[in-house]
């Protein structure tokens, strides 16, 4: 199985940036290639990496995808569950090349599932995802219960936008858990999915979330002031 996964805009079309994936518990990056293909539609190019909790090297293949010039900015570390984690380490580094955060099922407290369709039934609603994990040979089921030590969350070193992807009914890692952890970082733009459970980015509202993570790359590809671009009526 190859290291990386990698997705990129259509022929013809510029480049927008590239997002660098770490994935999470159990995971490796082949796991997002819908959220990848879908990104790489609308011309970001995305780079999916393993879980770095399982793997460190994965930290290393990231710093070198951020250092990589012929990949174009902005560049977006994108973590879900554990490589949330790592994510925003490599963020707080700081790391160079880094222009955005992105946090998705940030892991707050020790889960356990008991079985497979526990945390099946706790990780996706969607059914096409669902599929996609029971019948992949190189996706490690129960990891959800494994508790490695996972860095400490130090927001206050990130200087870059930091945008959080939450599902509310996550029981993995609790919504209300997550939001404390974000509470002392108002910098932090959390969006919250009703139905959402703990694999946001692969989640039944994936069409969804995907959208409002293109709505943010577009603003920061203004400024990392993220400028508005669109204003209406409620």
């Amino acid at each position: 199985m190859p290291s990386s996964f990698s997705w990129d805009e259509p022929e013809g079309l510029a480049a927008r940036g590239t997002l660098i994936v770490l994935a999470g518990r159990g995971e490796h990056g082949g796991v997002y290639e819908r959220f990848g293909r879908r990104l790489a539609f609308d011309a970001y190019r995305v780079r999916a990496l393993g879980d770095p909790s399982a793997d460190p090297s994965v930290l290393d293949e990231a710093a070198k995808l951020l250092a990589d010039e012929s990949l174009p900015g902005p560049k977006v570390l994108v973590g879900s569950d554990t490589g949330a984690r790592y994510a925003a380490r490599l963020a707080a580094d700081p790391a160079p090349g880094v222009d955005a955060l992105v946090l998705a099922g940030l892991p707050t407290t020790p889960w356990t599932s008991g079985s497979w369709e526990t945390e099946v039934e706790a990780r996706t609603a969607c059914p096409t995802h669902r599929s996609r994990l029971a019948d992949d040979p190189e996706f490690r089921r129960g990891a959800l219960d494994e508790h490695p030590d996972l860095p400490d969350l130090r927001l206050d070193l990130v200087r870059v936008p930091v945008l959080a992807l939450h599902g509310r009914d996550d029981t993995v890692s609790p919504l209300a858990q997550a939001a404390d952890a974000y509470a002392a970082h108002p910098g932090v733009r959390t969006v919250t999915f009703h139905g959402g459970r703990h694999d946001v980015l692969n989640d039944a509202l994936h069409r969804t979330v995907a959208a409002t993570l293109v709505l943010f790359l577009e603003r920061l590809r203004l400024s990392p002031a993220l400028p508005t671009i669109a204003e209406g009526p409620a």
